[in-house]
């Protein structure tokens, strides 16, 4: 079955790029707040100027159009800045999870070339030791609280978290700003003078719709991550069908608390400020006091969650101290736990009756997500969204590529502006991925006839913690960096809060006495939270096929048995 949602898009202020609309805003309402963090306010005028002066120190530090920029931040108004100085020159924005550890950093940087990185202070130890090796030869390095207001009265608007004020406390790293140490503070670098010409240079660069803007990591369809290279117009068309869909204005006030490294958040907390022009109010991270404040205390309309945090919220012992009467729309994702009509029913008795939760929507990496958005007027529960419009969803056969008839399941592909060019240096998992025109995204689903998609499952193998994608062949590999490690498979397990954990199977070398806690504990030293085996099973050996390839599937059956 062929879906085509034949409306069209009705772009706000024309087709172009985000960092123009920023610039669009900054001339119609200089005044009008973009960012709220932590106290401080950032308008419109001052989020144009700042990104501006940041661009020509880029310009000043060799970065060109094309040039990858590596980011490595959890979510402030400085990541936002790098995001629109990039994107200013033609350079190319490349998020690196905040939670990333040495080796996983190291591929990344290695990758995708990056000879810059701007990177939070506390973050440094990590990128000290993931450095040798790659191509970064500039470091920028900025402290969260460096756009936070001076006075401790107005930082108390929001709880804070402490790791934050733990991370402003730390000693600013060594060398920064030093002749030849290519390591510079963003604040210093925005101090410095810049001239009319300078300024004027940058903004008469012309960027096209369809150049690279950003390479999101994801492992796709299969493999090891990959940079998905996403253009200005992928980002540009999947913000305006969101907003068009989701009925988001100017005068919404928008709450951002899922990190900006992802692609979700990033349109959900970035990209939807920059177009549409509505005020957000960003978190470091979500906490769920700071949400019940930010909501009370700034009258937020808006807010995209997952339901683990509807969960955290309702669950606070302060819940009841702050008004909720302000929000009307909680897009919600099912990521960790699936949003049911039964904790809608929750969320509505808890926020009020004009609050509208419903599942947000349904996308990928690859299509800079969002392919479809769930109507806030019209949801519908089991399923995950409407198609968007100018987008085609063909329903396939996985193993033929035939379109299904109606009412079948089969494998997701799609087809939409939203697209992405393809996977860096990585082109024979592009041509897996493209075919006749269509992205094949691995996942199993069926369209209503009326355009709702529902999501039933993937065909690939990641795992989803707490919604983050992590692959098999990814743990595998930082697993077998460990000594005592022969053979390593990687499998889900179920569990009730994150949806889904990492399961390790594991031969041991020779005759060593390596136990689950030892390797559990070195997990967490070398890889991301999310991606650390929760469960550690030994084998005398692991199922495979004649050549050699590890049935996951078995011992996948093994683990779901035994849960």
């Amino acid at each position: 079955m062929t879906a085509y949602n034949r409306e069209s898009v009705d772009y706000l202020a024309g087709e172009m790029p985000l960092h123009r609309y920023c610039a669009h805003h900054a001339a119609q309402t200089p005044e009008r707040i973009a960012l709220l963090w932590y106290g401080r306010t950032i308008c419109w005028r001052e989020l144009d100027q700042l990104s501006t002066r940041l661009a020509v120190q880029f310009q000043r530090l060799g970065v060109a159009r094309g040039d990858r920029v590596a980011l490595f931040l959890q979510n402030c108004p400085q990541g936002i800045l790098a995001h629109l100085a990039a994107a200013k020159l033609g350079a190319i924005a490349v998020p690196c999870l905040p939670l990333s550890r040495q080796h996983e950093l190291r591929d990344q940087l290695t990758d995708c070339g990056a000879k810059i990185l701007i990177a939070a202070a506390d973050l440094m130890p990590i990128v000290d030791a993931a450095r040798p090796g790659t191509a970064i030869a500039t470091i920028i390095t900025t402290r969260y609280a460096d756009l936070q207001p001076a006075q401790p009265a107005c930082r108390k608007a929001l709880a804070v978290p402490p790791e934050l004020i733990a991370a402003d406390a730390a000693p600013a790293p060594a060398g920064r700003g030093q002749a030849g140490s290519g390591q510079f503070d963003l604040m210093q670098l925005l101090a410095e003078p810049v001239d009319v010409a300078e300024r004027n240079a940058v903004a008469a660069i012309q960027v096209d719709l369809d150049e690279v803007a950003l390479m999101i990591y994801t492992s796709g369809t299969t493999g090891r991550p990959k940079g998905a290279m996403l253009t200005h117009r992928n980002a540009l068309y999947k913000t305006a069908v969101t907003v068009q869909m989701s009925g988001i204005h100017a005068a919404d006030v928008l709450l951002a608390a899922a990190p900006l490294s992802h692609i979700a958040g990033m349109l959900m907390g970035m990209n939807l400020m920059l177009y549409a022009g509505a005020p957000t109010i960003l978190l470091y991270r979500f906490d769920p006091l700071a949400v019940l404040q930010a909501i009370d205390r700034y009258r937020v309309t808006w807010w995209y969650s997952m339901t683990p945090m509807n969960l955290a919220v309702m669950a606070h012992p302060e819940a009841g101290q702050y008004r909720m009467a302000s929000l009307v729309n909680n897009p919600c994702t099912s990521f960790g736990a699936p949003l049911t009509e039964a904790i809608a029913d929750r969320w509505r008795a808890f926020a009020g009756p004009q609050c509208r939760i419903y599942e947000a929507a349904y996308g990928l990496s690859e299509t800079h997500t969002c392919d479809t958005v769930t109507p806030p007027d019209a949801p519908r529960w089991g399923w995950h969204g409407k198609i968007v419009p100018q987008t085609e969803v063909r329903i396939i056969d996985p193993r033929t590529g035939t379109e299904l008839p109606p009412g079948r399941s089969g494998e997701i592909t799609i087809r939409s502006p939203g697209v992405f060019r393809g996977y860096w240096r990585r082109d024979e998992a592009t041509r897996a991925t493209l075919q006749d025109g269509f992205l094949r995204t691995g996942d199993i689903g069926q369209v209503s006839p009326d355009g709702y998609l529902q999501w039933q499952g993937r065909l690939k193998e990641l795992i989803k913690v707490s919604g983050y994608s992590v692959f098999p062949e990814d743990v595998e590999a930082l697993l077998s960096r460990h000594p005592a490690i022969r053979q390593v498979a990687v499998t889900p397990m179920p569990d009730p809060d994150k949806g889904e954990v990492v399961c390790a199977h594991v031969v041991r070398m020779g005759a060593t006495a390596l136990t689950e806690a030892e390797l559990i504990a070195w997990s967490r030293e070398n890889m991301a939270p999310y991606k650390v085996p929760r469960r550690v099973k030994f084998h005398d050996a692991l199922p495979a096929t004649a050549t050699g390839k590890v049935l996951r599937r078995l011992l996948r059956e093994e683990v779901e048995e035994v849960a």
